[in-house]
């Protein structure tokens, strides 16, 4: 028999039995998947995001299965709308959760925070941060090298280039938590998009002591306590120098907004503060 017949002979053979092992291993060891699996990764978003903790919507899919509710699952891509259907689709009760946005909690621009030092690294968060501390000098601020714009697969994120902050385009941030786990130096913050889309928060995250906060950025944050002193909800805590609203606390008072001697409280999208005229009193 011819060599190179007989080779291709046993070559064949040997696939044949292979598939063959194969084919009985795989019928051995099948588990049949519950299709409720398939028809809930349907209704997910797709958009393998991670902000719902889970790596992949198809994963996402097979917990929301196994737990049979969305109770304690959230889908910030998809919304209200998402968990409603898959609700339904599972014959439970949908539970949703009130809609998060990012927020950047620092206000360290290139005007507040004027240039110190100047970087030529790897265009990093992480690394930079390892390296220097900005170049303001705010050991906490922003690095302003873009790793969370990059981070948003959603384009609700760009850089500054005039202030080197990063801006968050409210229409677009689903709320998905990517941002916030890109910057090492934890300045994005989610928090409740509130009534209106109206949020207050400290714009600062500087933990030095007030004289060396200011050094480094003209609105720090100084840790004088009056907006805590002022806040009759509890809603305001002190620690490590640095104020902090508790947004599921806050009432939206905004007493504590003027109270800041550096302007760190920010307050979005409230109405202009009526202006009271001081009269004079003529005495004859």
């Amino acid at each position: 028999m011819n060599a190179i017949l007989l080779s291709v002979i046993i070559f064949v053979s040997l696939g044949a039995f292979a598939a063959t092992i194969l084919y009985i291993i795989g019928k051995k060891f099948y588990v049949e998947e519950n299709p409720l699996i398939g028809v809930v990764s349907d209704l997910l978003p797709g958009a393998n995001c991670g902000g719902c903790g889970v790596p992949g919507c198809r994963a996402f899919a097979e917990v929301i299965v196994k737990q049979g509710s969305m109770a304690g699952l959230n889908c910030p891509p998809g919304g209200a709308d998402t968990v409603q259907n898959i609700a339904k689709a599972l014959g439970v009760e949908a539970v949703v959760e009130d809609p998060k946005i990012a927020v950047v909690c620092c206000s360290g621009s290139r005007a507040n925070s004027p240039k110190k030092a100047d970087y030529q690294g790897l265009q990093y968060c992480g690394f930079a941060h390892s390296l220097y501390t900005g170049e303001g000098g705010c050991p906490n601020g922003c690095l302003s090298l873009g790793s969370c714009v990059k981070a948003c697969q959603f384009d609700a994120m760009y850089m500054d280039e005039e202030t080197g902050l990063p801006v968050i385009i409210e229409e677009k941030c689903v709320g998905c938590d990517a941002c916030v786990k890109a910057c090492p130096r934890q300045i994005i913050e989610l928090r409740l998009k509130g009534k209106k889309s109206r949020r207050i928060f400290v714009s600062c995250v500087n933990k030095q002591k007030g004289a060396l906060a200011k050094k480094s950025c003209s609105v720090a944050c100084i840790g004088c306590s009056k907006c805590q002193k002022i806040c009759t909800f509890d809603a305001v805590t002190m620690q490590n120098n640095l104020a902090y609203i508790d947004y599921e606390k806050c009432k939206l008072c905004r007493k504590c907004v003027p109270e800041c001697p550096t302007n760190a409280i920010h307050e979005l999208n409230f109405p202009p503060r009526k202006v009271v005229e001081k009269t004079e009193t003529v005495e004859n």
